[in-house]
Protein backbone atom coordinates (compact mmCIF):
# COMPACT_ATOMS: atom_id res chain seq x y z
CA UNK A 1 0.00 0.00 0.00
CA UNK A 2 1.25 3.19 -0.60
CA UNK A 3 1.43 6.34 1.81
CA UNK A 4 1.11 9.84 0.18
CA UNK A 5 3.88 12.07 0.98
CA UNK A 6 2.75 14.64 3.76
CA UNK A 7 1.16 18.03 2.60
CA UNK A 8 3.12 21.54 2.64
CA UNK A 9 0.76 22.85 5.65
CA UNK A 10 1.61 19.43 7.61
CA UNK A 11 5.11 20.26 7.52
CA UNK A 12 4.99 24.07 8.21
CA UNK A 13 2.28 23.48 10.85
CA UNK A 14 4.91 21.26 13.41
CA UNK A 15 7.48 24.14 12.78
CA UNK A 16 5.48 26.87 13.63
CA UNK A 17 4.49 25.44 16.80
CA UNK A 18 7.84 24.84 18.09
CA UNK A 19 8.71 27.89 16.75
CA UNK A 20 6.04 29.61 19.28
CA UNK A 21 7.04 27.30 21.98
CA UNK A 22 10.76 29.32 21.46
CA UNK A 23 9.32 32.20 21.54
CA UNK A 24 7.13 31.77 24.61
CA UNK A 25 10.13 30.50 26.80
CA UNK A 26 12.43 33.39 25.75
CA UNK A 27 9.64 35.71 26.94
CA UNK A 28 8.10 33.49 30.22
CA UNK A 29 12.01 32.74 31.20
CA UNK A 30 13.63 36.81 30.45
CA UNK A 31 10.45 37.89 32.38
CA UNK A 32 10.97 34.96 35.30
CA UNK A 33 14.21 36.96 36.83
CA UNK A 34 11.41 39.87 37.16
CA UNK A 35 9.16 37.39 38.86
CA UNK A 36 12.26 35.85 41.18
CA UNK A 37 13.11 39.17 42.10
CA UNK A 38 9.84 40.39 42.98
CA UNK A 39 9.55 36.73 45.15
CA UNK A 40 12.37 37.40 47.22
CA UNK A 41 10.76 40.61 48.75
CA UNK A 42 8.86 38.39 50.82
CA UNK A 43 10.49 34.63 50.28
CA UNK A 44 14.20 33.56 51.10
CA UNK A 45 15.66 31.66 48.44
CA UNK A 46 15.13 28.57 48.81
CA UNK A 47 10.99 29.67 49.85
CA UNK A 48 11.21 31.16 45.63
CA UNK A 49 12.38 27.58 44.49
CA UNK A 50 10.43 25.62 46.18
CA UNK A 51 7.08 27.50 45.37
CA UNK A 52 8.22 27.66 41.79
CA UNK A 53 8.70 23.78 41.72
CA UNK A 54 5.34 22.94 43.71
CA UNK A 55 3.02 25.24 41.58
CA UNK A 56 4.74 24.10 38.56
CA UNK A 57 4.35 20.43 39.37
CA UNK A 58 0.71 21.28 40.29
CA UNK A 59 0.01 22.47 37.03
CA UNK A 60 1.65 19.98 35.10
CA UNK A 61 -0.55 17.17 37.42
CA UNK A 62 -3.80 19.16 36.40
CA UNK A 63 -2.91 18.75 32.60
CA UNK A 64 -2.13 15.46 33.21
CA UNK A 65 -4.94 15.16 34.72
CA UNK A 66 -7.64 16.75 32.80
CA UNK A 67 -5.43 15.07 29.31
CA UNK A 68 -5.39 11.96 30.61
CA UNK A 69 -2.25 10.90 29.96
CA UNK A 70 -0.58 8.21 32.01
CA UNK A 71 2.56 8.28 33.83
CA UNK A 72 5.65 6.32 32.60
CA UNK A 73 5.96 2.69 34.56
CA UNK A 74 9.84 2.62 32.92
CA UNK A 75 11.85 2.91 36.48
CA UNK A 76 15.04 3.30 34.46
CA UNK A 77 13.05 6.06 32.34
CA UNK A 78 12.54 7.50 35.93
CA UNK A 79 15.94 7.26 37.64
CA UNK A 80 17.52 9.35 34.32
CA UNK A 81 14.45 12.10 34.86
CA UNK A 82 15.65 12.42 38.67
CA UNK A 83 19.46 13.21 37.93
CA UNK A 84 17.82 15.54 35.31
CA UNK A 85 15.28 17.39 37.86
CA UNK A 86 18.33 18.06 40.13
CA UNK A 87 20.06 19.69 36.98
CA UNK A 88 17.59 21.46 35.45
CA UNK A 89 15.89 22.61 38.30
CA UNK A 90 16.42 22.43 41.88
CA UNK A 91 20.27 23.14 41.42
CA UNK A 92 19.80 25.68 39.22
CA UNK A 93 16.47 27.51 40.75
CA UNK A 94 18.67 27.70 44.16
CA UNK A 95 21.65 29.23 42.69
CA UNK A 96 19.45 31.88 40.24
CA UNK A 97 17.01 32.68 43.25
CA UNK A 98 20.55 33.14 46.08
CA UNK A 99 22.26 35.03 43.01
CA UNK A 100 18.89 37.49 42.98
CA UNK A 101 19.35 39.02 46.28
CA UNK A 102 22.70 40.16 45.24
CA UNK A 103 22.04 41.18 41.16
CA UNK A 104 19.46 42.94 38.96
CA UNK A 105 17.25 40.75 37.34
CA UNK A 106 18.57 42.13 33.82
CA UNK A 107 22.40 40.72 34.91
CA UNK A 108 21.23 37.60 36.04
CA UNK A 109 19.72 37.13 32.47
CA UNK A 110 22.65 38.04 30.40
CA UNK A 111 24.22 36.07 33.04
CA UNK A 112 21.79 32.95 31.69
CA UNK A 113 23.10 33.75 27.87
CA UNK A 114 25.74 31.32 28.74
CA UNK A 115 23.58 28.01 28.84
CA UNK A 116 24.51 27.32 25.31
CA UNK A 117 28.27 28.07 25.65
CA UNK A 118 27.85 25.66 28.58
CA UNK A 119 25.86 23.12 26.70
CA UNK A 120 28.80 22.78 24.25
CA UNK A 121 31.88 22.14 27.05
CA UNK A 122 29.81 20.03 28.82
CA UNK A 123 28.84 18.02 25.37
CA UNK A 124 32.54 17.86 24.15
CA UNK A 125 33.13 15.91 27.38
CA UNK A 126 30.25 13.48 28.15
CA UNK A 127 29.39 12.74 24.37
CA UNK A 128 33.13 11.86 23.36
CA UNK A 129 32.08 11.27 19.55
CA UNK A 130 31.31 15.06 19.59
CA UNK A 131 34.48 16.70 19.72
CA UNK A 132 34.85 20.25 19.48
CA UNK A 133 36.58 21.58 16.51
CA UNK A 134 38.54 24.71 16.25
CA UNK A 135 35.76 27.33 15.23
CA UNK A 136 33.79 25.48 18.57
CA UNK A 137 37.34 26.41 20.45
CA UNK A 138 36.89 29.91 19.17
CA UNK A 139 33.69 30.45 19.68
CA UNK A 140 34.04 29.39 23.62
CA UNK A 141 37.03 31.41 24.25
CA UNK A 142 34.75 34.60 22.51
CA UNK A 143 32.09 33.87 25.06
CA UNK A 144 34.30 33.41 28.08
CA UNK A 145 35.66 36.92 26.91
CA UNK A 146 32.03 37.92 26.98
CA UNK A 147 31.48 36.72 30.46
CA UNK A 148 34.48 38.17 31.71
CA UNK A 149 33.40 42.10 30.05
CA UNK A 150 29.91 41.45 31.52
CA UNK A 151 32.14 40.62 35.62
CA UNK A 152 33.99 43.97 34.63
CA UNK A 153 37.41 43.05 36.39
CA UNK A 154 38.73 46.60 36.34
CA UNK A 155 35.57 48.03 38.33
CA UNK A 156 35.89 44.24 40.78
CA UNK A 157 39.37 46.20 41.49
CA UNK A 158 38.21 49.81 42.40
CA UNK A 159 34.43 49.10 44.35
CA UNK A 160 34.05 46.93 47.41
CA UNK A 161 30.60 46.60 46.64
CA UNK A 162 30.92 45.37 43.17
CA UNK A 163 33.73 42.73 44.53
CA UNK A 164 30.82 41.60 46.96
CA UNK A 165 28.30 40.82 43.72
CA UNK A 166 31.40 37.98 42.43
CA UNK A 167 29.84 35.05 44.28
CA UNK A 168 26.39 36.21 42.80
CA UNK A 169 27.92 36.14 39.06
CA UNK A 170 29.95 32.92 40.29
CA UNK A 171 26.41 31.21 41.42
CA UNK A 172 24.50 32.32 38.35
CA UNK A 173 27.38 30.44 35.81
CA UNK A 174 27.18 27.72 37.88
CA UNK A 175 23.34 27.57 36.97
CA UNK A 176 24.09 27.76 33.75
CA UNK A 177 26.41 25.54 34.07
CA UNK A 178 24.11 22.95 35.38
CA UNK A 179 21.65 23.87 32.55
CA UNK A 180 24.40 22.59 30.12
CA UNK A 181 24.73 19.17 32.15
CA UNK A 182 21.06 18.36 31.71
CA UNK A 183 20.48 19.15 28.39
CA UNK A 184 23.40 16.87 27.52
CA UNK A 185 22.13 13.79 30.00
CA UNK A 186 18.63 14.48 28.48
CA UNK A 187 20.25 14.39 25.23
CA UNK A 188 22.75 10.81 26.23
CA UNK A 189 20.10 8.87 28.40
CA UNK A 190 16.40 10.37 27.63
CA UNK A 191 15.77 11.64 23.98
CA UNK A 192 14.51 8.64 21.48
CA UNK A 193 14.11 5.86 24.71
CA UNK A 194 10.95 6.19 25.29
CA UNK A 195 7.51 7.26 23.52
CA UNK A 196 5.69 9.44 25.87
CA UNK A 197 5.59 13.69 24.87
CA UNK A 198 6.74 16.62 26.06
CA UNK A 199 4.05 17.34 28.67
CA UNK A 200 4.65 13.62 30.53
CA UNK A 201 8.25 14.12 30.41
CA UNK A 202 7.91 17.92 32.05
CA UNK A 203 5.68 16.63 34.46
CA UNK A 204 7.82 14.07 35.66
CA UNK A 205 10.49 16.27 35.69
CA UNK A 206 9.11 18.87 37.67
CA UNK A 207 7.29 16.75 39.74
CA UNK A 208 10.25 14.87 41.12
CA UNK A 209 11.91 18.23 41.38
CA UNK A 210 9.57 19.42 43.64
CA UNK A 211 9.77 16.28 45.47
CA UNK A 212 13.67 16.87 46.17
CA UNK A 213 12.72 20.48 47.53
CA UNK A 214 10.34 19.49 49.91
CA UNK A 215 12.13 17.02 51.62
CA UNK A 216 14.98 19.89 51.36
CA UNK A 217 12.67 22.40 52.40
CA UNK A 218 12.88 21.59 56.38
CA UNK A 219 16.51 22.24 56.45
CA UNK A 220 16.92 25.39 53.79
CA UNK A 221 13.62 26.92 53.67
CA UNK A 222 11.93 27.64 57.15
CA UNK A 223 13.05 31.28 57.16
CA UNK A 224 10.00 33.49 58.09
CA UNK A 225 7.72 34.41 55.30
CA UNK A 226 6.18 38.28 54.08
CA UNK A 227 3.54 37.75 51.62
CA UNK A 228 1.52 40.48 49.63
CA UNK A 229 -0.53 40.52 46.56
CA UNK A 230 2.81 41.29 43.98
CA UNK A 231 4.75 38.24 45.54
CA UNK A 232 1.69 36.00 45.13
CA UNK A 233 1.23 36.71 41.77
CA UNK A 234 4.61 36.65 40.93
CA UNK A 235 5.22 33.05 42.44
CA UNK A 236 1.85 31.94 40.99
CA UNK A 237 3.59 33.61 37.33
CA UNK A 238 7.00 32.13 37.90
CA UNK A 239 5.71 28.68 38.96
CA UNK A 240 2.50 27.35 36.30
CA UNK A 241 3.88 29.60 33.45
CA UNK A 242 7.94 30.11 34.27
CA UNK A 243 8.08 25.89 35.35
CA UNK A 244 5.36 24.84 34.35
CA UNK A 245 4.52 25.19 30.50
CA UNK A 246 7.56 27.06 29.35
CA UNK A 247 8.96 23.41 30.54
CA UNK A 248 6.43 21.78 28.28
CA UNK A 249 7.85 23.95 25.56
CA UNK A 250 11.52 23.52 26.04
CA UNK A 251 11.08 19.68 25.96
CA UNK A 252 9.07 20.10 22.48
CA UNK A 253 11.56 21.80 21.34
CA UNK A 254 14.75 20.10 23.16
CA UNK A 255 13.03 16.53 21.17
CA UNK A 256 12.92 18.51 17.84
CA UNK A 257 16.00 20.55 17.38
CA UNK A 258 18.16 19.23 19.89
CA UNK A 259 19.75 20.16 23.43
CA UNK A 260 22.55 23.41 21.98
CA UNK A 261 20.03 24.27 19.51
CA UNK A 262 16.91 24.37 22.25
CA UNK A 263 19.65 25.81 25.00
CA UNK A 264 20.10 28.98 22.19
CA UNK A 265 16.36 30.40 23.75
CA UNK A 266 18.80 32.50 26.24
CA UNK A 267 19.81 34.48 22.92
CA UNK A 268 16.68 35.82 23.57
CA UNK A 269 15.99 35.56 27.39
CA UNK A 270 18.75 38.80 28.05
CA UNK A 271 16.72 41.29 25.93
CA UNK A 272 13.20 40.57 27.96
CA UNK A 273 14.97 40.57 31.34
CA UNK A 274 16.94 43.49 31.08
CA UNK A 275 13.85 45.63 29.41
CA UNK A 276 11.69 44.72 32.44
CA UNK A 277 14.26 44.77 34.85
CA UNK A 278 14.50 48.72 33.53
CA UNK A 279 10.82 49.27 33.29
CA UNK A 280 9.53 47.52 36.35
CA UNK A 281 12.23 47.67 38.98
CA UNK A 282 14.24 50.60 37.73
CA UNK A 283 17.50 48.55 37.50
CA UNK A 284 20.25 50.31 35.68
CA UNK A 285 23.00 48.63 33.51
CA UNK A 286 26.38 49.64 33.20
CA UNK A 287 27.67 49.62 29.69
CA UNK A 288 29.84 46.65 29.72
CA UNK A 289 27.36 44.36 30.55
CA UNK A 290 25.32 44.41 27.53
CA UNK A 291 28.56 44.68 25.48
CA UNK A 292 29.49 41.49 27.82
CA UNK A 293 26.32 39.54 26.53
CA UNK A 294 26.09 40.40 22.90
CA UNK A 295 30.19 39.59 22.58
CA UNK A 296 28.62 35.80 24.27
CA UNK A 297 25.75 35.76 21.78
CA UNK A 298 28.74 36.04 19.13
CA UNK A 299 30.90 33.32 20.72
CA UNK A 300 27.82 31.14 20.48
CA UNK A 301 26.65 32.02 17.29
CA UNK A 302 30.58 31.34 16.26
CA UNK A 303 30.78 27.99 18.00
CA UNK A 304 27.39 26.86 16.43
CA UNK A 305 28.91 27.66 12.95
CA UNK A 306 26.15 30.28 12.03
CA UNK A 307 28.48 33.44 11.79
CA UNK A 308 31.54 32.84 9.61
CA UNK A 309 33.53 34.69 7.18
CA UNK A 310 32.65 34.42 3.29
CA UNK A 311 35.82 33.73 1.59
CA UNK A 312 36.32 35.64 -1.57
CA UNK A 313 36.51 33.31 -4.56
CA UNK A 314 39.55 33.22 -6.65
CA UNK A 315 39.89 34.22 -9.89
CA UNK A 316 40.82 31.24 -12.08
CA UNK A 317 43.22 31.64 -14.61
CA UNK A 318 43.15 30.04 -18.37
Amino acid sequence: MSVAPPSTSALVRPSKRVLFAYLGAALIWGASFLFMKTGLSGLSPAQVALSRLVLGALTLCIIMLVTRRRWPRERRLWAHLAVVSVFLCVAPFLLFSWAGQFLPSGLSSILNATTPIMTLAVGAILLPKERLNGLQVFGIFVGALGVAIVVGPWRILGDPAILSSVPAQLACLGATLCYGIAFVYLRKFVLGTHGYDAVVISAVEISLAAVIMLILSPFIAMQPVSLDVTVVLSMLALGALGTGVAYIWMTTIVDTWGPTAASTVTYLTPLVGVVLGILVLGEVLHWNEPLGGVIVVLGILVSQGKLRLKRRARPVSV
